[in-house]
């Protein structure tokens, strides 16, 4: 997956390595469909993907180009289950609708290879992965993981401890961790443009380059750009947390978060084997947590941050670097090529917050760092929806999803909870 040269630096190592995206054009003067997505993220895309595999004739509006925000620059990294734990999702749905929570969201790993072999994509798909505890607390938090999940049928995971977390990874950063077979890594921009080009080659429509400006309800939704008009049946919103300030009343219980992500210089085989001898991607237990595995050249990808300011460090190569330098201190003669942040939409209780507007308009929101898989089950549960089957996506719009508190100091009181929280981690509380 090596693009050609490009005349510009590329915005991310991920663009650096696929090759060019197709050009689309963007919407001109009035469209008439059955269905309009608004998002060229992973979840519209595969809820565009879905509709018309259907034969349902849809339409997607990206405001820049497919995969610009967080679905295109993420850590690329797989992971089991919700941001939640399987109790919260129990007293949200009740004990019997959390197991469908959890078979659900098996089903959405499970369709990440599918979609993978069925169309072809070339995404560096890679199993196996490490939830890593920094202290004693968190490695007993993970010992009722294992229990929680065992308890919904799923028995997959193991914990190891001490000196046997060096065989997973190379480094003496932690005392033990939860290995988990089901959940792993991918380059996601050659995902999702192989999922976009599936879409297409199914029917759907894409437009980039063209952001919803407005939206005007009734018996068929209008959807305004700078360019034009779509008239659609049925509205889908997946923008997420780039969806900005288009629709206030469901903006209120999403916070845009920022994390960060560098790339280093190539480490070479015999170093990249001793860091990762299973080559499993990671992530720490903290609150803001860090996350990293290893490129298919042998490079470190390093994510960090939970900026609830969205402030970007300075020095954010400099920054990444010390940070990957506390779990792998002899890197230091290793430089960070490429560096850059995204918005990450969560949500109060870290469920997704999936509902409709109007019995016309649906949408899909914050997956509160679990989006990787979770977007693609909430693109297929709409299309579902607009297909007449709306039992799963009821069962989810159950969740009750409260504001976050603080009107316009939110962001302020959000940035003081999470240094308390970052302290606490620190501390090992």
């Amino acid at each position: 997956m090596t693009a050609p040269p490009a005349a510009t630096a590329p915005a991310t190592w991920y663009h650096a390595t696929v090759p060019a995206a197709p050009a689309r054009p963007a919407l001109s003067g009035t469209v008439r469909t059955r269905v309009c997505v608004v998002g060229g993220g992973l979840c519209g895309v595969s809820a565009a993907l879905h509709l018309a595999e259907r034969g349902i004739d849809t339409v997607l509006l990206e405001s820049e180009t497919i995969g610009h925000g967080a679905s295109g620059r993420n850590g690329g990294q797989i992971v089991q289950g919700f941001s939640a734990s399987m109790d919260r999702v129990a007293a949200a749905v009740g004990r019997a609708d959390a197991q469908a929570f959890w078979d659900m969201g098996r089903e959405a790993i499970a369709d990440i290879p599918d979609r993978v072999e069925r169309h072809g994509i070339d995404c560096d798909l890679r199993w196996g992965y490490l939830i890593a505890a920094l202290n004693r607390r968190q490695l007993g938090e993970l010992h009722e993981t294992v229990a929680e999940w065992a308890g919904y049928g799923y028995t997959g995971p193991s914990i190891v401890e001490g000196a046997a977390v060096r065989s997973v990874l190379g480094t003496d950063l932690y005392v033990g961790g939860m290995l988990e077979p089901g959940s792993g890594q991918l380059h996601p921009l050659a995902y999702l443009r192989g999922l976009a080009g599936a879409a297409e080659a199914a029917g759907a429509r894409l437009f980039e380059q063209s952001p919803a400006t407005a939206i005007e309800h009734g018996t068929t939704v209008r959807i305004g750009t700078p360019g034009g008009t779509v008239v659609a049946d049925t509205l889908v919103l997946a923008g997420n947390a780039y969806l900005g300030r288009l629709v206030p009343s469901i903006r209120r219980r999403l916070m845009p978060v920022a994390s960060f992500v560098g790339v280093t210089e190539p480490l070479g085989e015999e170093r990249a084997r001793r860091l990762f001898p299973q080559d499993v991607a990671v992530a720490d237990c903290n609150v803001a947590l860090d996350y990293f595995r290893l490129t298919a050249d042998r490079r470190l990808l390093f994510g960090a941050g939970a900026s609830y300011s969205a402030t970007t460090p300075v020095g954010l190569k400099g920054w990444l670097a010390r940070r990957f330098r506390r779990v792998f201190p002899e890197l230091t003669d290793v430089a960070v090529e490429y560096a850059w942040g995204g918005l990450i939409g969560i949500t109060h209780n870290r469920i997704p917050d999936l509902g409709r507007l109007k019995p016309n308009v649906l949408y899909a929101q914050g997956f509160s760092g679990q989006g990787m898989a979770l977007t693609g089950l909430a693109g297929k549960l709409m299309a579902e929806t607009v297909a007449g089957d709306d039992s799963r996506f009821r069962l989810v719009e159950r969740v009750r999803h409260l504001p976050f508190p603080g009107g316009i100091l939110r962001t302020p009181t959000l940035v003081a909870a999470m240094g308390l929280l970052k302290l606490k981690d620190r501390l090992g509380w």
